[in-house]
């Protein structure tokens, strides 16, 4: 048996998120299904991030068992042929058989696009948030400068949420803005469940008057959640990419397993 790991890109806009489940069609099943068909034999992938309905990937990173001899690098060849054009395939890899792809993760970054215009776009429905009022840029700036570093995250986490800690380390958070497209980009260590879309739903907040420029750092001191704005829609959040430390893919014992507890989707 080799273990493989390819790197997965989809539209998550006819989905019901990465996990399979009983009551809506997921990325996993189908993913699933494609590969079951291709090796000859049931397969059951991981992924190393479960993201909600309607989240999109660009890099989402998948490991599966198999006896096949289908060579890894050809895996996106054999499997593009089979899913459907909302789910591709990018690379395929053979890692060591104790290699995870969740729980070896060094970090992940996500990006949140945000339409600021009058009128909603036909082109980018599917991909950024449509915010009709301005935005004010110069606070959003003031107030990403404060989320950067180790807090204690337990105001950004939706609830239902079960993390064994909400202490995260956010490398950066980027605001880029692009005429009426506003692209917010985070990158961390971990994320809780709904943390970035509840970052993005402040921002939008904050870029409208409702909340100030310290309302960051005022969530890290209350570490409540009401001092934080909404969850910002699912639809234009994007799993950008997932890193791992390189001895996971040459000695992954020697690498600290990180679980990332939640009850459904750490997006």
């Amino acid at each position: 048996m080799k273990r493989i790991l390819l790197t997965v890109e989809y539209d998550g806009t006819a989905y019901a998120g990465w996990q399979r489940q009983i009551n809506g069609l997921a990325v996993q099943q189908v993913l699933e299904e494609a590969l079951s068909s291709a090796c000859g034999h049931p397969v059951t992938v991981t992924g190393a991030s479960r993201t909600d309905a309607g989240v999109h990937a660009l890099d989402q990173k998948v490991h599966f068992d198999t006896g096949s001899t289908i060579p890894p690098d050809k895996y996106p060849f054999v499997l593009n042929t089979m899913l459907p054009p909302d789910i591709r395939v990018l690379e395929g890899r053979e890692v060591p058989a104790d290699f995870h792809a969740r729980f070896l993760t060094a970090g992940k970054t996500y990006t949140y696009r945000i339409w600021n215009a009058r009128h909603a776009s036909a082109l980018r429905r599917n991909t950024h948030w449509h915010v009709p009022v301005p935005l004010n840029e110069a606070p959003v700036r003031q107030a990403l400068l404060t989320l950067t570093g180790k807090h204690d995250f337990a105001a950004f986490q939706a609830a239902g949420g079960t993390a064994k800690t909400t202490i995260r380390t956010l490398r950066s958070a980027d605001l880029e803005v692009k005429g009426n497209e506003w692209i917010l980009t985070v990158s961390g260590d971990a994320f809780l469940y709904n943390m970035v879309r509840i970052i993005a739903g402040t921002v939008v907040e904050i870029g409208l008057g409702k909340f100030g420029p310290d309302a960051f750092t005022k969530a890290f001191e209350t570490l409540d959640r009401l001092a934080l704005g909404m969850t910002a829609p699912a639809h234009g959040l994007e799993l950008t990419q997932v890193r791992y430390p390189e001895k996971a893919f040459t000695d992954p014992s020697s690498v600290r397993w990180h679980e990332e507890e939640t009850n459904g989707s750490t997006d």
